[in-house]
């Protein structure tokens, strides 16, 4: 497409001399700032996605792709109920759920808590919680040693435990909103329990409010279902609050739900973590385009500097030219000359944006420990991020588009300069 002549004299007039320094000074401000445009772009898209992908694998992972609430009250045939959900296609697993509120008390302090009643054997196909226990295990989870009574064993997560003092083995109170009606009024419904182990999913309301509690305990506990307000129900005869579900594919879960619904019929509510997350799911989205659209600025500003170089070039060039056309140069030649200048650097700058974004990207949460280090400041906090470190998942696409904007952008900005410098006179260029 271009011809040895073309391309030397394209190299030529990249590399200017002293005279025509500033016209350097002015492609060198454009190489830098596609550079840092497309660098920049790829880092944000790159957190972006992270943000996402983070928050998604920790919502669903706790609480499931599909959740099953009764139209009413809690479900009592819960397990009828999840042995035909099971026979849906692609329904990986139902687990009944006891989800309350409640009070953590232990010594002078108290914190309140979400707790998540659930068969020791269901928690454990969890990975999220099985993969990051930080202390004890769950050996001891669900087991008891009176065969006639609930275990008391409890799983927290780790700032919940860091901020009540509490360690593997300690005993503590649960209290329940809903009291015990006796003679002498409302008493507040206590339960003694031990703490044999913690994890840390990396999700900040996760690791400080939720407690694992096995499924008959948390029954018999808040009384869930026939023994609600009399009290008097016999265990086993206890409901559940929710069924969890999990799907192969996350993304058709609305699929999944009619299905489910059809299968399952009127007497239960199903929802789907796009419907409960949607809101946070929409704004992490629409922040996502406008950091796109904000930061595209910075490379179309760039292109700005391709032009107004090339412009500068052109005038500055216009003997260079003339001589040329008088040696046989065609008008085509001359335009591919100044359009392969400014395509050059749009390239290279393309390059080294790449190059650079995805080495920062990829190296995100060393280098923010490193500035927090450097800085003695805390840079991202997790109360606010909700997550733990910094998240980050280069997408190929997202490069890709980036990649083919930053080039478009390069090579349009080289159109006018070119198309000018080949529709030069040159009788009038050398009167000049």
């Amino acid at each position: 497409m271009f011809s040895l002549f073309e391309r030397l004299i394209a190299y030529r007039y990249l590399r200017s001399p002293r005279q025509e320094g500033f016209i350097s000074v002015i492609a060198g401000f454009s190489f830098v700032g596609i550079a840092l445009g497309v660098a920049t772009l790829i880092i944000v898209m790159s957190v972006m996605n992270g943000f996402r992908q983070e928050l998604l694998t920790r919502i669903i992972g706790m609480n499931g792709h599909i959740t099953i609430q009764s139209v009413n009250g809690p479900l009592m045939d819960f397990d009828a109920l999840a042995a035909k959900a099971r026979t849906v296609s692609g329904v990986k697993s139902v687990l009944p759920v006891v989800a309350q509120q409640a009070m953590v008390m232990f010594r002078s302090q108290a914190r309140g808590a979400y707790v998540h009643g659930i068969r020791a054997d269901d928690l454990k196909t969890r990975d999220i919680i099985v993969n990051n226990m930080k202390a004890g295990g769950l050996e001891s989870f669900g087991k008891s040693d009176d065969p006639t009574r609930p275990s008391d064993s409890v799983i927290m997560g780790r700032r919940l435990a860091e901020s009540l003092g509490l360690r593997i083995g300690d005993r503590f109170n649960l209290v329940s909103p809903e009291g015990n009606v006796t003679a002498f009024g409302t008493m507040p419904r206590q339960k003694s329990v031990t703490l044999v182990g913690v994890f840390e999913v990396g999700f900040h309301e996760y690791d400080k409010t939720v407690i694992f509690m096995p499924l008959d305990t948390a029954q018999s506990f808040f009384k869930v279902g026939q023994g609600g307000s009399q009290g008097g129900a016999q265990r086993g005869n206890w409901g559940a609050s929710v069924l969890e579900v999990f799907v192969d594919d996350p993304d058709k879960v609305g699929e999944y739900g009619f299905i489910l619904q059809h299968t399952l019929g009127n007497q239960v509510v199903i929802t789907d973590w796009q419907h409960i997350s949607a809101s946070f799911f929409q704004v992490v989205q629409v922040e996502r385009n406008v950091m796109f659209i904000i930061l595209t600025l910075i490379i179309l500003i760039a292109a700005f500097n391709i032009v107004s170089g090339l412009i500068m070039l052109v005038k500055d060039k216009m003997r260079d030219i003339a001589i040329m056309r008088t040696m046989g140069a065609t008008r085509g030649a001359i335009m591919r000359i100044f359009f392969l200048t400014g395509a050059t650097i749009g390239v290279m700058g393309t390059l080294t944006g790449v190059a650079g974004g995805l080495a920062f990207a990829l190296n995100i949460e060393t280098i923010r420990r490193w500035l927090e280090r450097l800085l003695d400041m805390e840079l991202f906090n997790a109360e606010i991020y909700f997550l733990t470190q910094m998240p980050c998942k280069v997408d190929g696409g997202d490069v890709t588009a980036t990649v083919l904007m930053a080039l478009g952008l390069s090579f349009l900005a080289t159109i006018y300069p070119s198309w000018r410098a080949a529709r030069l006179d040159p009788v009038e260029a050398l009167r000049q």
